[in-house]
């Protein structure tokens, strides 16, 4: 499984890469203007460079803004254009491009998708919350998919008028209300949506992979591992906390008291 740091965040992009840990990197162009923003004397487009600079050629996605099939296939085309010398470049591409319910424009984030991978543009479809949407986005040419499991377990609970913090833990097997499973369409959880991503992909043999997104907490990082989330796209503050256990540290104190003294000696920490 891959580990992508979804911030544009420099030092951030940095620290995680120094790590060891960087696979790839997720951001949109509200998190690029809070960070060029605190960054003065930057430009944008310089900042988006050093992004793709510092990834080593690790995939980096850069989304589109526009909400219409000639839109969106012009903006990834000046993406792919303007950016991909200076790393390995994804555009991402929202499965369905409609702002309401009532609209013509259903398959216009699918068409593009389709249009962008004859170029051989390499997309990453964004804001998936359906298997069927997963699907029909991998056949259309997406390289990789993103369900957002935890906008997913907000909308469960919105729709089943659930008080919550976003930050709460929501079990991967959903929740019972009323003695039923609460679920979307049948999807009981985020992490559920992104295992049904996952296998309705390999039930119809389909190379494109599963992104994890939207997590809100590290125990969800852990379920999307086990759900068989080939990438999973975390802000730094959970990598973080990925690393961080209480016994970690105790046992540590531990470690560091028992310190033999001719150990240390021979391995220069003792004079």
């Amino acid at each position: 499984m891959k580990i992508f740091i979804d911030s544009a965040e420099i030092n951030e992009i940095k620290k995680v890469s120094e790590w060891g840990l960087l696979d790839g990197v997720t951001t949109n162009p509200s998190l690029i203007k809070k960070a060029v923003n605190s960054t003065k004397g930057t430009s944008l487009e310089y900042y988006i460079k050093n992004i793709l600079k510092i990834s080593k050629r690790k995939p980096v996605s850069l989304e589109v803004i526009g909400n219409n099939f000639n839109d969106m296939v012009r903006e990834g085309k000046i993406i792919w254009k303007k950016f991909r010398r200076y790393g390995n470049v994804y555009v991402k591409i929202p499965v369905n491009p409609c702002l309401e319910d009532k609209c013509e424009r259903d398959a216009d984030g699918i068409r593009a998708i389709r249009e962008l991978s004859k170029s051989k543009i390499p997309v990453n479809c964004t804001l998936i919350f359906t298997p069927e949407q997963a699907l029909l986005a991998a056949k259309a040419g997406a390289k990789i998919v993103s369900p957002f499991a935890g906008r997913e377990d907000d909308y469960i609970r919105e729709i089943n008028r659930i008080k919550f913090k976003k930050e709460d833990y929501f079990p991967a097997e959903g929740i019972k209300k009323m003695k039923k499973v609460m679920n979307d369409n049948g999807i009981v959880s985020g992490v559920d949506l992104v295992k049904e991503c996952k296998e309705i992909l390999i039930a119809n043999k389909s190379k494109c992979e599963v992104l994890g997104a939207s997590i809100r907490n590290q125990r969800q990082f852990r379920e999307m591992a086990l759900a068989g989330a080939d990438i999973i796209t975390v802000p730094f503050s959970i990598i973080e906390k990925l690393l961080k256990h209480k016994k970690s540290i105790e046992g540590m104190r531990g470690f560091t008291k028992d310190i033999v003294p001719e150990y240390a000696k021979i391995l220069g920490g003792a004079k």
